[in-house]
């Protein structure tokens, strides 16, 4: 009978001390790591929580000790966008940071392309030039930029000084989509080639579908930093408040309500949503644009 039914099964043997170390260890390791993050996520969240909840208040609720509103004034939101000037900032915002970034995105690919695929003389120097003038302080050459702009151009009172120099491309976005095209195999490129195709339309069917990522990457950071720019509004369009971005009006909307904590708190809201639902709408592209531009150099 015991020949017909086998063996049975050994009992396993109780872990070590050594295993059961490990283990606990493991277990001790994965709790810290679950606690540090998850203190992080709260570290970067209650502040956005708790506009929002200010944002939803009443004038009175807003300077007291209440976290949660007692009755939710969803009008606040209303109520900002008929301040006056308030759907202008808007559309001036739209204006510098949609046409910026299209500009410079455009304006980047091909200095970015020549200095990737392209071998020339000078190009390790054209690529030193591109560095320095990341490491330029914008602050540097503020004063001589403005004397140009408004004294000899007359472009004061504008945004115009800031958009027309994102024709001539960015030393941050050349730079980064550099070493994003720098990953594109050169085999793509020659076999484009020898089908026929020229460096300009080798770019434009074969390099800009692979760069994708980086692209995206770079458009996201020029967008963000044109939506959050306050030093250059500041600068040139200071004077004409037809010509306030969100950024700078913002600055004005709080000394105009600097006792409705809870209308300038849904102002707040209402400049922060744009760029929060584009960064989740596009984080995947921009996460793998921003990975991929490290990997070769």
């Amino acid at each position: 009978m015991t020949q017909l039914l086998g063996k049975p099964p050994e009992p396993k043997a109780p872990p070590s001390p050594a295993e059961r170390t490990a283990h606990r260890r493991a277990l001790l390791e994965w709790i810290a790591i679950h606690s540090l993050g998850i203190a992080a996520a709260l570290f970067f969240t209650l502040p956005f929580v708790f506009v929002v909840l200010t944002s939803l208040m009443s004038d009175s609720q807003a300077l007291s000790r209440d976290l949660i509103p007692h009755t939710w004034e969803w009008g606040n939101y209303a109520e900002v966008f008929d301040t006056p000037g308030f759907l202008t900032w808007w559309r001036n915002t739209l204006l510098y940071a949609g046409l910026g970034t299209v500009l410079t995105v455009v304006s980047s690919i091909p200095v970015a392309y020549a200095l990737a695929k392209f071998r020339f003389r000078g190009r390790n120097l054209a690529l030193m030039l591109v560095i320095s003038m990341m490491m330029l302080p914008p602050q540097v050459v503020i004063i001589p930029m403005y004397l140009f702009w408004a004294k000899q151009l007359d472009l004061s009172g504008s945004l115009w000084p800031l958009i027309i120099p994102m024709v001539f491309g960015d030393a941050f976005s050349i730079f980064l989509l550099r070493q994003f095209l720098t990953t594109i195999p050169d085999e793509y490129l020659d076999a484009a080639k020898v089908d026929g195709c020229g460096d300009l339309r080798t770019l434009l069917k074969v390099v800009l579908p692979m760069a994708r990522p980086g692209i995206a990457a770079v458009a996201l950071f020029q967008f963000f930093y044109a939506w959050n720019d306050y030093f250059g509004p500041q600068i040139y369009a200071s004077e004409n408040p037809g010509a306030w971005t969100l950024s700078y009006g913002l600055e004005s909307f709080k000394g105009a309500h600097h006792t409705d904590w809870n209308l300038t708190m849904a102002a707040t809201v209402l400049v922060m949503a744009p760029v929060i639902v584009v960064f989740f709408l596009a984080q995947k592209a921009f996460v793998e644009g921003v990975t991929l531009t490290g990997v070769k150099g």
